[in-house]
């Protein structure tokens, strides 16, 4: 130990040789020479004050990579525990292998194993430093309550609003708060099969068998359905099932009556026409019941029906009426099939296709009842785009880096899944109609499926782009399929955002799942938080290690510089910045200002009643009460006021109202002239005013003898002359 520790030449203390060649000192002090140790802790050095030391959990090699390329350090998580050092047992591993060669002129082989070997040990030096780049495959793996404001991570607390079926389908609920847009046009009905919404789903179930029986008769009676059956009504070995014998034909004249009813109370409801009106309802359960059993024997069995010309006209109308309303109806089909789905399962896990009524109900009821609100039934696409008579669904990427303020990246790139068998709706086997991949690398590909689709399932966009341009509907693909889709991962975030966690330095990559119908139109099927990554196929290893470069140029580089190249990632939706006025707590503080009244001259009071200067002398003077009036004098000339002894004379202003002081009552008389030791002049914009008199010799007297002084009426002009008083 004494001998290595002098080999590092000071450059390393005794710890950080420790950090670095823990558990077996003696393996590393044969083959780790000083200059690389010596280059090893000048990166990390430097990585430790840019703040560049990164921890991923997983297989990510490319996040390595490309995070080891910027000059970040990583880590190793199991490196303070000695017996599951990851990092140290892989260093001795190639030290072992490599022996003591550091040939500057090796060939690239063992160039890598060299990188390799200085990252193994770098990871080691920094096992104390704080963590400042978080990259795991689930969220649960990092708290996120617990990590610095400067810490980053790539999953946020909380989305089970957004990624879970259930809290899916609530949310899209909300869309009427910030968009116009209707969810059934890029979301397929779904309902979770709690007690609230048990009887909404089978309302609607109803329904649809009644539009999917109009559907049914007038495609029969124009000839599509019984001479020549679409590729999609063919089972998988592609030969017609057989019809049951029927001794009659069924007549549904009276049947198709009570449907004709019941879309048209659908139809009033949803353009809000049923307001004012009683709505009765057309059926009752027998009738319900009876109806479900023979749309069953008409549809699914193909049993015969006679039916006059004059109903499928009506049957056409309503259909038309309905087209205008439901944007829907052309994805609904004939056969009426639901698709039950676990709420927090992915990889197609438990996913079950039913058609009849009672299968779904009864699948559901026989869960225990907590697992009865974790469940949700989604209408199923029964024309969707079909590609070589294949079902295929779209998986695309997005990104978001903040909640608050919403900011959405959309990838350029997508790729297709297909099925292994080629699309029928005369069997609902997972084969035909789930096209995840976790589920069809199982299986074996169908003899009957079309040679261009590979036999790991999967297109590039470029691919399905050049099968577009066959089919005459490239143009398309931009306007209508990539616009709809950027549309619909806007919409479906603005409605989970006040439900998630807006932490900053925080990103999230989220994979969505589409369905194109027959005009490229997008259907949102679900999205998924952490999407696989894995190369699983030729086009999932060059897409996915693409995606996760292009994340890591949005988030590191383009977070610095807005100019930075952020790859196929393109910015679509940036919220508005909302001014919110800073809230500093509860504040009771009530203000107000005094109540202003005319301002009369104060009453006086004697010295030794007066009040202290910190009271409002509010009370009367009792002295004022005995107040007797003087005789009438005559006033003389206002104009030159006399004076006393002193030639002293006091110009009072008006005086400012205070509570308790005497108002004027009664008008002033003449009396005889008075003598006082000062000259008062006094306005005459009140009538009548009582005076304290008291002389500068009887300042220490008690009291002082009140005064009461009148004067005659005066003229408008002579309203402004003083009053003299004498004493």
């Amino acid at each position: 130990m004494k001998s290595f520790c002098r080999g590092l030449r000071a450059d390393v203390s005794m710890e950080a040789a420790k950090c670095a060649l823990c558990p077996d000192l003696k393996v590393l002090h044969s083959f780790v020479c000083t200059e690389r140790l010596k280059a090893a802790k000048a990166l990390v050095d430097e990585a430790v004050k840019m703040h560049k030391i990164f921890s991923v959990q997983g297989s990510y090699p490319v996040i390595r990579a490309a995070l080891r390329a910027r000059g970040w350090v990583e880590q190793c998580k199991n490196c303070s525990k000695k017996q599951n050092c990851q990092c140290c047992h892989k260093s001795r591993a190639r030290l072992n292998d490599a022996g003591n060669s550091y040939d500057d002129g090796s060939e690239d082989g063992e160039k890598e194993q060299d990188l390799d070997r200085l990252h193994d040990i770098m990871s080691c030096l920094v096992k104390k430093e704080m963590v400042y780049f978080y990259w795991t495959n689930c969220r649960g793996a990092v708290n996120a309550n617990s990590l610095h404001k400067e810490q980053m991570t790539n999953h946020f607390a909380n989305t089970s609003s957004f990624t879970t079926k259930v809290g899916l389908c609530m949310s899209l609920r909300n869309l009427h708060w910030f968009d116009s847009t209707d969810p059934d046009s890029f979301f397929p009905r779904c309902y979770v099969l709690g007690a609230h919404e048990k009887q909404d789903f089978i309302d609607d179930f109803r329904r649809t068998a009644c539009t999917s029986l109009l559907k049914y008769i007038v495609e029969r009676h124009q000839g599509v359905w019984g001479e020549r059956r679409s590729p999609d009504m063919k089972d998988v070995k592609g030969q017609r099932k057989p019809k049951k014998q029927q001794s009659r034909p069924l007549v549904l004249s009276q049947m198709i009556k009570n449907v004709l009813k019941v879309c048209q109370q659908f139809v009033d409801s949803l353009e809000h026409r049923d307001i004012d009106i009683d709505s009765e309802t057309p059926l009752t359960q027998e009738e319900w019941t009876e109806f479900i059993d023979i749309y069953y024997l008409v549809v699914h069995d193909g049993a015969e029906i006679e039916i006059s010309d004059d109903f499928v006209t009506c049957c056409k109308a309503m259909l038309h009426r309905l087209q205008e309303v439901s944007p829907q109806l052309d994805i609904d089909g004939i056969h009426n099939i639901w698709i039950v789905k676990p709420a927090a399962k992915s990889r197609g896990r438990d996913i079950k296709c039913s058609k009849r009524l009672d299968k779904i109900l009864r699948l559901v009821d026989s869960r225990p009842a907590y697992f009865k609100s974790k469940w949700v039934v989604q209408k199923y696409l029964e024309r969707p785009l079909l590609v070589h008579g294949t079902k295929f669904d779209v998986r695309q990427w997005f990104l978001v880096t903040d909640w608050n303020h919403l900011t959405v990246w959309f990838y350029k790139k997508c790729y297709l899944r297909f099925s292994t068998q080629p699309f029928s709706l005369d069997t609902l086997d997972s084969s035909v109609h789930l096209c995840n991949n976790s589920i069809q690398k199982h299986l074996r590909p169908s003899q009957q499926r079309h040679r261009d689709i590979p036999a790991y399932n999967m297109w590039s966009d470029k691919q399905f782009r050049t099968f577009l341009c066959s089919q005459s509907q490239e143009a398309q693909w931009e306007t209508v399929a990539v616009q709809g889709m950027k549309r619909t991962v806007i919409q479906a975030a603005q409605t989970a955002q006040d439900k998630m966690d807006s932490r900053k330095n925080t990103f999230e990559l989220y994979g969505a799942d589409f369905m194109f119908g027959h005009d490229l139109h997008p259907w949102l099927l679900e999205i998924n938080a952490s999407p696989d990554m894995a190369p699983s196929t030729p086009v999932t290893a060059h897409l996915c290690a693409a995606v996760q470069e292009d994340t890591l140029k949005v988030v590191l580089d383009w977070r610095v510089d807005h100019t930075a190249n952020t790859g196929d990632f393109e910015l679509i939706y940036k919220q508005a910045a909302v001014k919110v006025p800073q809230y500093l707590g509860s504040n009771l503080l009530v203000k107000g200002c005094a109540i202003k009244s005319p301002c009369p001259l104060p009453a006086l009071r004697s010295s030794n009643c007066s009040t202290p200067k910190h009271q409002n002398p509010i009370r009367k003077n009792p002295a004022a009460e005995n107040v007797k009036h003087l005789p009438n004098v005559p006033l003389k000339s206002a104009e030159t006021p006399l004076k006393n002894s002193s030639s002293e004379v006091l110009q009072l202003p008006p005086p400012p109202f205070h509570p308790g002081s005497l108002m004027p009552t009664e008008p002033l008389t003449d009396h005889q002239p008075l003598t006082v030791n000062k000259c008062v002049h006094l306005p005459l914009s009140h009538r009548s005013v009582v005076l304290y008199s008291k002389s500068a010799e009887d300042k220490q007297q008690d009291l002082s003898t009140p005064l009461e002084i009148t004067a005659p009426e005066q003229s408008r002009q002579a309203a402004t002359s003083p009053i003299k008083i004498f004493q």
